[in-house]
C-alpha cells in the first residue's frame, strides 16, 4: 500500500477522492445502470462481471471522461469497436500530525484542552469525562457548560464536537474545550474519529486520557505532563520548569508570576505527597491524607503539549481507459489499454472463449515488459506515455477470442478489481453499440431486476447515511430533509413494486372484531401455527453442569406434557462467556452445555414428543481469534475466517474497516457489519447448515437492536424457520424515577424492528413485562390499558407478532438484571396466558411452586384457543384491579379490587383463583371462562357457577 505525505496531497487536491457518501475501503457492489432496461446502451458503455455466478453487467461511462479514450494511438473514431472508462479506487496513507495541549484559558482563572490534527477530513472528537471516585473505564458525558459550540450527545455517556479550522490559512483542524478546575471530573477522555472514512484513532489501542488530577494510576492509556520527575517545596513564581521529555514530545510546567491561591495550594499538597515519608517533613503527612473534596480544590495541573504522527488511509480515484479497434492490415483485435495511477502498474491478464470466462493465455505477440505467470495467465508493465501522468499498453489478439480479462497489479498486496471481480472487456461481436450481443442472453433480465433493484437499495442507505450524518450535526434544513426523505420514499416504492410483480403473495388474513370463530392455522415465521407457547429451557447458571443437553433431554416429556409447543435452546456455539452469549468459532458447537452430538441427541428427543426447538443465535457480534497490527482483536479464525472488514467503523474499541453499523453498538464484542454480502452469505449459510445438521427449527435472535432488521428478513427468508423472535431491548420512558403512563415510543420502536424484518420474525413484548412490574408492584392496574383503550404493549398493537414473558435469563435468574415483583409472578402469567400474543414461559417458574398454576393457566389457554391474534376487550382497568375479556370465552381479573363478568345470556364458572401468595390478602386472580361448569385446577375451594 502506497504511502503520500499530506503536503503532496495539499499541493495536488485533485488526487484527493471525496464520494458523496463515506469512504469504502473496497470498491462498492453496486452499478450505476440504466433505470430502463428497453432503452439502447449508450455509446461508452461496457460489459463487465462482479458476481460469482458472472452475470454480465452493463456500466456506463460518463462523457465528461472520454477525454482519455481520445489520447489513445487509434487510427480512427470509426474503427473503434468498443471502448469505456472504468473508474477505481485505491487507498494510500496519508501521514500528518496531531496534537494535545492542556493550558490555561484566556482568563487564567480556567484551563483549556485542545486537540487538533494537521490531516484533512472530517474530523470528530469523540470524548467524556470521569469523575472523582469513578471505578472502572466507563464514561459520563460532560456538564453542559463544558461542551463546545457544536457538540452532539452520543446517548447518555458521550459527546461528539467537530475540529474546525479557525481561520482559511490554519493547517490545524481544532477544538477547544474550557473547564473550572476545581469540579468534579477526575479525567477527559476521547477519541478521534475520521467521518469521511469511519475510522477511529487511538491511544495504544485504547482512549487516550487526560487526568486533571495527580493522583490517578497510568494504566497505559494516560497522556500529559509525567509526574514525580521534580521535587520542590513552597511555591516558585515566574519560571518554567522542564518536566520531561519523551521521545516525541516535550511537556513543560509553567508557574505563573503571580500564583493564585489554588497554586500554592496545589503546590503545597504535592510536596507534601513526595516528602510525606521523610522525617523532616512529618508535620505534612496529616495535610497529605486527605478527602476527594479536599484533592478536589487543592488539584494539582501542569501544562504541557504533546505531538504524535498519525496516518490516515485515503481513497484516491483514478481511471482505467480501454478501447478496442479492428486492424484493416492484420485483421487482429488491438486492445488499447491506459491508466494515470502513478507507478509501476503491471497488469495481469488473460483471454476466454466464451461467457464462462476461463482464462487462457493467448498466442504472441506480446507487449514489451511481459512475462508468463504459472502458466495461467500475463503479466505485462505498463509504459508511461510521453506526455501527462499515464501508462499504458496495447494487446494484440486474434479475432477468435471472446473477450479480454485482467486485473492490475500495484505491489505484491495490492490488485485492483472492478465491482470485485476481473475486469471484463467483450471481444468477439463488439460494435459502436456496446454490449449489443449480450442483451437476448437470459441474463439480460436478471440485469434488469437483480442489479437495478440493488442499485435502489445502496441508493436509499447513501442517503439514510447522509440524512443521518447531517442530522446529527444538525446542520441541515427541515426542508432539504424532508427532500431526502420523499426521495427515499420514492426509491423504496419502485425497488417494491418490481418486488412484487415479481414474486405472487398471499396478504395475511385479518381477524374482523365481529369474528369469534377458530381461524384456519397458517404458518408463519412471525407466529408459528399462532397457538404457540413457549419455553426458556435454560437459566443464566445452566452451563456449569457441562451437561446441561443431557438434563433437558430427561425432561423433554415432562415439559411437553405441561401444553408448551416450543422452547428455545441456549446458545450453542464456542464462546468466550460460559454462557454463550460471546460466541467465537461459529461453526465449533462443543459448549459449555454439551458437546453437539449431545445437542442432536436432545432435539431429537425433543421432536420426539411433538416440541419444535429454537437455536440461540448472536448475529450481532463476534470474538476475534487474533489481534490485528495495532494490537485490537479483530480478525477471526475458524471455518469463517474473517477480517477486520467484516466489523463495522463507528465503533472505536475495535477498529473495523466495514461501513457504519446499522444499529446500536455492543462494545464488549467487535460488532458485526451485516451490509458486506461476504458477511451475509456466510451468517445464512450457518443458518442453514445448523438447520440441516442439528434440526433446530427457528430461531431466538439476540441483541437484533445491533443491526438492520431488513438483514434478518435476509436471513429468515434463507434458512425458512417454523418460527423466530428477535430480542430488541431498550429503555421504557421514565419522568424523575417514574414510569410514564404513554409507552407509545418504546413500543413503537419494536414494531419499527419487525416491520423491518417484513413481519418475518417477532419480538419479546419488553414494553408489556416493563408496564407489568409497575401496574402490579404499585397497585397502579390503570396502566394496563393505554389511552385508546387496547393493552399498552406491542401486543395492543401488533399481537401477532409479539412474544410475551415476565422473566428471563438476563432479567431473572442469579443475575437479576430486572427481576419481577416477587410473588407477582402468577398475576404476570394470569395476564400474557390469556391475552394474545405467544406467551414464554421462565424455566426456573416451570421448575417451581408455580409450576401446577403455570399448566392450569396453559390448559385453560389451550381448550378454550385463545392463540396470538385473539381479541380483548378491557372492561375494568382501576387502580386495585384489572380485567379483560378474551375472544367472548374467557374473563380474566388481576388485582385486590372487586370484578365480575356481566350476567346475561352467557353463564360463567369459575376456573381459576389464587392469591398473591400472601397471607390475609385478598383475592387477585380469577379466570372466568363461559362454558359448563369445570372442576377448578387451583388448591382454592370451588366457588361454583356466577349468573
Amino acid at each position: 500500500m502506497a504511502a503520500v505525505t499530506i503536503d503532496s496531497l495539499l499541493q495536488n487536491p485533485s488526487l484527493l477522492f471525496r464520494p458523496k457518501a463515506k469512504v469504502l475501503l473496497k470498491p462498492p457492489r453496486s452499478l450505476d445502470c440504466s433505470r430502463n432496461r428497453k432503452l439502447p446502451l449508450s455509446r461508452g458503455s461496457c460489459l463487465c462481471s462482479f458476481n460469482p455466478r458472472r452475470t454480465i453487467h452493463v456500466v456506463r461511462a460518463s462523457s465528461s471522461e472520454t477525454a482519455l479514450i481520445g489520447n489513445f494511438d487509434t487510427s480512427s473514431s470509426d474503427d473503434i469497436l468498443y471502448k469505456d472508462i472504468f473508474p477505481v479506487k485505491r487507498i494510500e496513507k496519508v501521514e500528518g500530525k496531531f496534537f494535545i495541549r492542556l493550558d490555561r484559558s484566556k482568563d487564567q482563572h480556567d484551563w483549556q484542552l485542545t486537540v487538533g490534527c494537521s490531516l484533512p477530513g472530517k474530523w470528530i472528537l469523540h470524548w467524556g469525562v470521569s469523575y472523582l471516585g469513578d471505578g472502572g473505564s466507563e464514561w459520563d458525558q460532560p456538564p453542559k457548560g463544558m461542551r463546545p459550540p457544536g457538540s452532539i450527545p452520543i446517548k447518555d455517556y458521550a459527546i461528539e464536537t467537530p475540529l474546525k479550522k479557525l481561520s482559511e490559512g490554519d493547517i490545524f483542524h481544532e477544538v477547544k474545550i474550557d473547564f473550572n478546575p476545581i469540579s468534579e471530573i477526575a479525567a477527559i477522555h476521547f477519541v478521534l474519529k475520521d467521518e469521511e472514512t469511519g475510522a477511529w484513532y487511538q491511544h495504544r489501542g485504547m482512549d487516550f486520557k487526560v487526568p486533571l488530577v495527580d493522583y490517578l494510576e497510568d494504566d497505559g492509556n494516560t497522556v500529559g505532563a509525567k509526574r514525580g520527575f521534580g521535587v520542590w517545596s513552597g511555591a516558585v513564581t515566574g519560571q518554567y520548569r522542564i518536566m520531561s521529555q519523551v521521545a516525541y514530545f516535550l511537556v513543560i510546567y509553567r508557574i505563573p508570576s503571580e500564583p493564585t491561591l489554588g497554586d500554592v495550594g496545589a503546590l503545597q499538597q504535592f510536596s507534601n505527597v513526595l516528602l510525606k515519608s521523610e522525617a523532616s517533613h512529618a508535620g505534612s503527612q496529616n495535610n497529605s491524607i486527605e478527602s476527594k473534596d479536599s484533592k478536589n480544590k487543592n488539584r494539582y495541573l501542569e501544562g504541557f503539549y504533546e505531538e504524535q504522527s498519525i496516518v490516515k488511509e485515503v481513497s484516491v480515484g483514478n481511471l482505467v481507459s480501454v478501447a478496442v479497434r479492428k486492424s484493416p492490415e492484420t485483421g487482429k483485435v488491438i486492445v488499447c489499454l491506459e491508466t494515470d495511477i502513478p507507478g509501476d502498474v503491471v497488469v495481469h491478464w488473460g483471454v476466454c472463449r466464451d461467457d464462462a470466462k476461463i482464462w487462457e493465455i493467448p498466442a504472441a505477440p506480446y507487449p514489451p515488459e511481459t512475462t508468463v505467470f504459472k502458466n495461467k495467465a500475463l503479466r505485462t508493465l505498463l509504459q508511461p506515455k510521453a506526455t501527462g501522468n499515464r501508462s499504458g499498453a496495447l494487446f494484440t489478439l486474434d479475432e477468435e477470442h471472446f473477450g479480454f480479462l485482467f486485473v492490475l497489479k500495484l505491489d505484491d498486496n495490492t490488485w485492483l478489481k472492478f465491482k470485485e471481480n476481473d475486469f471484463y472487456v467483450p471481444l468477439l461481436g463488439t460494435s459502436n453499440v456496446p454490449g449489443q450481443y449480450g442483451q437476448s442472453d437470459s441474463t439480460s433480465e436478471e440485469i434488469s431486476s437483480k442489479s437495478y433493484t440493488d442499485g435502489i437499495i445502496n441508493e436509499i442507505r447513501n442517503l439514510v447515511s447522509g440524512l443521518s450524518s447531517e442530522k446529527s450535526q444538525k446542520t441541515k434544513t427541515k426542508e432539504v430533509q424532508e427532500s431526502i426523505l420523499q426521495e427515499i420514499e420514492q426509491l423504496a416504492a419502485e425497488a417494491y413494486s418490481i418486488f412484487r410483480s415479481s414474486i405472487t403473495t398471499v396478504p395475511e388474513e385479518v381477524v374482523s372484531e365481529t369474528e369469534t370463530t377458530k381461524p384456519a392455522v397458517k404458518i408463519s415465521s412471525g407466529t408459528g401455527t399462532g397457538f404457540e407457547i413457549l419455553c426458556q429451557g435454560f437459566n443464566w447458571e445452566s452451563h456449569k453442569s457441562r451437561r446441561w443437553y443431557m438434563e433437558l433431554k430427561e425432561k423433554a416429556s415432562e415439559i411437553s406434557s405441561l401444553g408448551f409447543t416450543v422452547i428455545w435452546l441456549p446458545p450453542p456455539t464456542e464462546s468466550v462467556s460460559p454462557e454463550g452469549y460471546m460466541p467465537k468459532d461459529l461453526y465449533n458447537l462443543n459448549s459449555r452445555y454439551g458437546t453437539i452430538d449431545e445437542l442432536k441427541e436432545l432435539v431429537k428427543s425433543l421432536h420426539e414428543v411433538g416440541m419444535k426447538v429454537l437455536g440461540d443465535v448472536v448475529l450481532n457480534h463476534r470474538c476475534a481469534h487474533f489481534k490485528n497490527q495495532n494490537g485490537v482483536w479483530n480478525i477471526f479464525g475458524g471455518r469463517l475466517n474473517w477480517d477486520d472488514r467484516a466489523v463495522v467503523a463507528d465503533d472505536p474499541h475495535f477498529q473495523g474497516r466495514g461501513n457504519k453499523s446499522s444499529g446500536d453498538n455492543f462494545h464488549a464484542a467487535p460488532n458485526i457489519d451485516h451490509s458486506q454480502e461476504f458477511v451475509r452469505k456466510d451468517l445464512k449459510e450457518w443458518l442453514g447448515w445448523l438447520r440441516e445438521e442439528i434440526g433446530y427449527d427457528g430461531w431466538r435472535l439476540d441483541f437484533v437492536r445491533g443491526f438492520w432488521g431488513g438483514y434478518v428478513k435476509d436471513y429468515l427468508e434463507a434458512s425458512e424457520p417454523y418460527f423466530a423472535v428477535g430480542e430488541y431491548w431498550d429503555s421504557l420512558s421514565y419522568t424523575y424515577g417514574e414510569m410514564d403512563h404513554n409507552q407509545d415510543s418504546h413500543r413503537q420502536r419494536i414494531v419499527d424492528w419487525i416491520n423491518a424484518t417484513n413481519g418475518t420474525a417477532g419480538a419479546f413484548d419488553v414494553t408489556t413485562k416493563g408496564i407489568l412490574h409497575s401496574a402490579l408492584e404499585r397497585c397502579e392496574y390503570w396502566r394496563l390499558s393505554d389511552q385508546k383503550g387496547k393493552p399498552p404493549g406491542v401486543v395492543g398493537w401488533w399481537p401477532s407478532r409479539a412474544v410475551t414473558f415476565i422473566e428471563n435469563h438476563d432479567t431473572g435468574s442469579t443475575q437479576g438484571h430486572w427481576r419481577f415483583p416477587g410473588g407477582k409472578e402468577m398475576q404476570g402469567y394470569a395476564y400474557i396466558l390469556t391475552h394474545p400474543g405467544t406467551p414464554a414461559v421462565f424455566y426456573d417458574h416451570i421448575f417451581s411452586h408455580h409450576r401446577s398454576e403455570i399448566a392450569n393457566l396453559i390448559s385453560v389457554r389451550n381448550r378454550n384457543g385463545i392463540h396470538c391474534r385473539s381479541l380483548v376487550k378491557i372492561v375494568k382497568a382501576e387502580r386495585d384491579v384489572y380485567a379483560a375479556i378474551i375472544d367472548e370465552k374467557v374473563a380474566m381479573k388481576i388485582g385486590p379490587g372487586y370484578y365480575e363478568p356481566p350476567s346475561g345470556s352467557q353463564r360463567w364458572s369459575l376456573a381459576l383463583e389464587g392469591r398473591d401468595y400472601k397471607e390475609g390478602c385478598r383475592p387477585s386472580l380469577i379466570i372466568l371462562f363461559a362454558s359448563a361448569i369445570v372442576v377448578p385446577f387451583f388448591t382454592q375451594k370451588y366457588v361454583g357457577v356466577i349468573d
